[in-house]
This record gives structure tokens, C-alpha cells and sequence, in this order.
């Protein structure tokens, strides 16, 4: 603080320039008052220089700085300890801890994605000739169809028989691996034939197939909608809603443009998939925001016994979520410069300093503490697949 004093009475802080009424709000001023006590403005009536903006700057960088750096420390060197300090009323010390994971957050995923190079998928699907593994499904890009190749099926069927029947003899395990493969020649004609008849029935009327989807439940007319639009989109090449509502006579409803603009995102995510993944990952920062509110209400209820507000319980989430990203962020160097895989060793690192830091913020002994940190953790787990489930498929919908 001696540092700030020093720096705010010399230039437009000196005693000559302040005022007995706050510029910003009006609220009156003792000559004694070097910033405004209602709105914090600097009391101080002297015109702006150029240097006083560069005085200015360099001493709010000193001043979070000082505080990075005291948060970073209390971080690394004393798990729990920033989070008891900070519910106790010692703030201005730390940096906002929810401005401090958000920003955490954009560096790791910004650093994640440059290092795996996501947008080079996007070339490949262009390569793509459909084929899956050698197996003889084959994917659809342009429709997003998964099929079955039924001449590759063929083939293959063909070359396993022959092997088969020099094997065969009288052995009943052979004979029952040669039915099989009758069975799945025909489920492979008969996929493919279930596809065709499908598309050819809606292909053919498709306002007809359209409006007979209102007698189906919400959630399925939704996506039968979906799989309509992203036959018609690129037969008849649509760019819009108001073109297909005019081709097909479909209502104007909010369910009907959705279907469309999901059919529309899943179509480019197909043919896009690096800049999906990557725009996906674009969202995760924003994403956490609305997971770790979620997830704390389980260390709440867990905690409940203890004096802390919902409020102080998520501070203490957002300190370790913290924690974690700067330790992926150094992981994620590592890799780069030395490349090794150093993850599990910064995740174990992690999970030890959990636990400390939930012995030290609630100062509960060993065994209820391991009981409530495999219980939360495991909650945790579940949450996050779920989570990022949706976020990929909302993601996919809206892209």
C-alpha cells in the first residue's frame, strides 16, 4: 500500500488538485480525501496529460501484479489457504477468483487447441472416401448416412468363406461362423435397403412425409425433422429456412426454423469438423461457469453441518479449479517443449493437493475427509461427462 501512496501524491494527486465534491457521483469531498469514499474515483480536479495516463497504467499493472503473484503463491505453496483468506474478508490481497479461473480457462483452451491442431481434420474429410477401418460400413459426408458397402461386404464375406471351408470338416463351431456370416451379409442388404426405402419415401412426397410428422411426439417429429432437412438441404441445395418453407409449405413455427438450423450446423460439422471441435472448445471457458454452481451445490450439501454460505463453497471450487488449469497449462508446456506426456503426473499432483486443500478449508480429520472427497469426486466425474455431452451436441445443433 506504501507503494500506491507514493505514486498517488505526486502529478494530478497532489494536494493542490483535489476537490470538495466528486466529479464522478457529486457526493462531497473532505480536501483531506484522495479518492471519492462512495465511488472510489481519485479525488482530483487537474486535466488529464498523456503522462498521467502512462502513470496510471503502470500502476494498476504493478497493483495486479502484486496481487497475481500473491495468488499464484498462496496457490501452489498453501492448498486452502487462499479460499480461508478470502472468505475471511482478506480480498484486496488476491486476485477475483472468478476473473482469475476465466482467464486460467481461455489460456489453457486457447494453448489446447493451437498444439492440437484441430483445423487440419477439415483437409482430411475432403480425402475422406468413406470408408471405416477396412470394415465395410462406409459414412456418408454430404448426408451424414452411415451404410454398409454391400460390395466390400460381399467380398469379404466371400474371402472368409473360403478360408472357413478348408477348416471346416465336420467341426460344428466352423459350420455355426459360416451362418453368421450369411446372417450378416443379409443384415447388411437389409440396412441398406431400410435407408433407401426411408429416403425414398420421403424424397418422393416430401410435404406429404412433412406434415404426417405432426401426429408424431414433440421430441421425435423434432428429429425426424432434423433427418428430413438434412436430405432435402443438399438435394435441392436450401441456404435458408424461408427457401425450404417455401418449397415444402412448412409452417412458420420456432420448431420447424430450429430442426432446420440443427439440420444446417450438423451438415457443416460433418464436413467441418476440425473448426466445430474448435469452436466447441471455444465455449468450454463459458461453460465451466455454469458446471462449477452446479457441481458446488454437492460440497454444500456434503458440508453442510460447517458455517460456510453456498457462496463460500464455490469460491473454494473456482480456487482449486484454478489450481488445476495452471497445472494443465505447465503440463501442456512441458509436452510441447520436451515432447513427453506429463499429464498424469500434474493430474496425481492435483488430486493430492485436493485432498490438503479440503483438510485445510474445513478442517475435517483424514477419514471424513477421504469419504467426501471419493464421493465428490465421483460426482464431479459424472457431471463432467454429462456435461460435455450435451456441450458437443448442443454444440453440433447450433454450429
Amino acid at each position: 500500500m506504501g507503494k500506491k501512496d507514493g505514486l498517488i501524491t505526486k502529478g494530478r494527486y497532489e494536494l493542490k488538485f483535489r476537490g470538495v465534491k466528486c466529479l464522478n457521483c457529486g457526493h462531497s469531498l473532505d480536501i483531506s480525501d484522495k479518492y471519492c469514499p462512495n465511488c472510489s474515483q481519485a479525488n482530483s480536479t487537474k486535466k488529464l496529460t498523456l503522462k498521467d495516463f502512462i502513470d496510471e497504467f503502470f500502476s494498476g499493472l504493478i497493483n495486479y501484479d502484486s496481487k497475481l503473484i500473491k495468488s499464484l503463491s498462496a496457490l501452489l505453496l498453501r492448498p486452502g489457504r487462499i479460499t480461508k483468506d478470502y472468505v475471511n474478508g482478506k480480498r484486496i490481497t488476491y486476485t477475483n477468483p472468478f476473473r482469475f479461473l476465466l482467464s486460467l480457462a481461455f489460456l489453457y483452451f486457447l494453448m489446447f487447441t493451437y498444439n492440437n491442431q484441430f483445423s487440419s481434420w477439415d483437409r482430411d474429410v475432403s480425402k475422406f472416401n468413406g470408408d471405416i477401418g477396412g470394415t465395410p460400413l462406409v459414412f456418408n459426408t454430404d448426408s451424414g448416412n452411415l451404410g454398409v458397402d454391400s460390395t466390400k461386404l460381399e467380398r469379404q464375406k466371400t474371402q472368409a468363406l473360403a478360408q472357413l471351408d478348408s477348416l471346416a470338416g465336420e467341426d460344428p463351431e466352423t459350420r455355426n461362423q459360416l451362418k453368421q456370416l450369411d446372417t450378416l451379409s443379409g443384415l447388411g442388404t437389409l440396412i441398406n435397403n431400410e435407408i433407401t426405402k426411408r429416403d425414398s419415401i420421403m424424397l418422393s412426397n416430401p410435404k406429404a412425409y412433412f406434415n404426417g410428422l405432426k401426429s408424431k411426439s414433440n421430441l421425435n417429429a423434432f428429429f425426424k425433422k432434423i433427418d428430413f432437412f438434412t436430405k432435402t438441404i443438399k438435394r435441392d441445395t436450401l441456404t435458408s429456412y424461408d427457401q425450404a418453407a417455401l418449397k415444402y409449405d412448412i409452417e412458420n413455427t420456432w420448431s420447424n426454423k430450429m430442426a432446420f438450423n440443427s439440420a444446417n450446423s450438423i451438415l457443416r460439422a460433418i464436413k467441418e469438423p476440425g473448426s466445430w471441435v474448435n469452436s466447441t472448445i471455444s465455449k468450454l471457458p463459458f461453460v465451466i461457469f455454469f458446471f462449477m454452481p452446479v457441481f458446488t451445490v454437492f460440497i454444500w450439501l456434503v458440508y453442510i453441518r460447517k458455517n460456510y454460505t453456498y457462496t463460500d463453497h464455490l469460491i473454494f471450487s473456482f480456487h482449486n479449479q484454478s489450481l488445476l488449469f495452471i497445472l494443465l497449462i505447465l503440463s501442456l508446456t512441458l509436452d510441447t517443449i520436451f515432447n513427453i506426456n506429463s499429464s498424469g503426473i500434474f493430474l496425481l499432483i492435483f488430486a493430492f493437493y485436493l485432498y490438503k486443500a479440503m483438510r485445510k478449508f474445513y478442517g475435517q480429520g483424514r477419514f471424513k475427509t477421504i469419504v467426501k472427497y471419493i464421493f465428490l469426486n465421483t460426482v464431479f466425474m459424472i457431471l463432467a461427462f454429462f456435461t460435455i455431452i450435451v456441450t458437443f451436441a448442443g454444440s453440433g445443433l447450433t454450429y
